[in-house]
């Protein structure tokens, strides 16, 4: 049992190294597509091929759709953590860096702990709420303590809605444990993005109709990598690993995503990475440690 129970432990670690590291990149990604076209176009274009990807996949495997009174908690959830989220995120894009943007998404785990405590009854122990603390402080650490400080209204505009796209990420999160946490992750990740991915196309359609949109070998790998990979694979690991541990152990293990983002727009966007950036990252990975190490996890 022990032996399960460790090795079960393993594939959730593993899933959550995987899935951060693709987040990560995704990220220079989605700040170069928008060179070739508009951020909800792109957004539309990466959502629609992972909903295509995920019902394709349900279909091939026959899980079939889940039961119809469960449709208007996952068009909840797409509309949080899809259309919501990457529609704030892509515009924001516009006037924040990809490193910057990844980190500031990535508060999200204290809305998800804190709205944990108060909506699904479960506790932070010390050693998590140390992590957790510790990591924030090198997210603000990476960003700098003076973000908003000789900041243009645009940068901080952007910054802002990247926050407000962390606490809908958050809130969808709990939405998930407390509504539709015993379905197929599959049909969940398939038909949350499903749901989402109109929102976003409506936006698209509404905002950016007209616009110029460049297809050729790069941006048509930023859509399929994005889509296919750190969506359709991403999200329906991430619903895995909420379903199985606790929030705010699934949620501190995001912290590590701006140190990939921040690493992969250095060497490939050629952002700066700064004495802040790395005393931040040591102490998220500090942070995550402690955290995921306490015997009462």
């Amino acid at each position: 049992m022990t032996v399960m129970k460790q090795s079960n432990k393993l594939i959730i670690y593993i899933l959550m190294l995987v899935i951060t590291l693709l987040w990560g990149y995704a990220w220079v990604l989605m700040k170069d597509a928008l060179t070739y076209m508009g951020p909800f176009t792109f957004s539309a274009f990466r959502f629609g091929t992972g909903a295509v990807t995920l019902l394709l996949v349900v279909w091939i495997l026959r899980i079939g759709f889940p039961p119809r009174q469960y449709w208007k908690h996952l068009v909840v959830i797409g509309f949080l953590q899809t259309t919501v989220v990457f529609t704030l995120v892509m515009y924001a894009l516009e006037f924040v860096d990809a490193g910057q943007s990844s980190v500031l998404l990535y508060s999200m785990p204290m809305w998800s702990s804190l709205l944990a405590v108060q909506f699904l009854g479960e506790k932070i122990t010390p050693a998590k709420l140390t992590g957790l603390i510790v990591g924030i402080i090198g997210l603000f650490t990476i960003v700098g303590w003076d973000m908003w400080i000789g900041q243009s209204f645009e940068v901080i505009f952007g910054q802002l809605l990247i926050i407000i796209a962390a606490i809908a990420w958050a809130i969808s999160n709990i939405y998930y444990r407390r509504h539709v946490s015993g379905l197929s992750q599959l049909q969940v990740s398939a038909m949350q993005m499903f749901f989402g991915s109109i929102g976003i196309t409506l936006a698209a359609l509404i905002t950016e109709w007209g616009e110029p949109i460049v297809f050729n070998a790069a941006s048509i790998y930023y859509v399929l990598f994005t889509g296919v990979l750190a969506s359709a694979l991403a999200f329906t690991a991430w619903f895995f690993i909420i379903s199985k541990i606790d929030m705010v152990t699934a949620t501190i293990s995001t912290l590590l995503v701006p140190i990939f983002g921040l690493t992969f727009s250095s060497i490939l966007l050629g952002e700066q990475m700064t004495i802040g950036v790395l005393t931040g990252s040591a102490l998220i990975i500090s942070g995550i440690v402690i955290a995921t190490i306490s015997k009462k996890g």
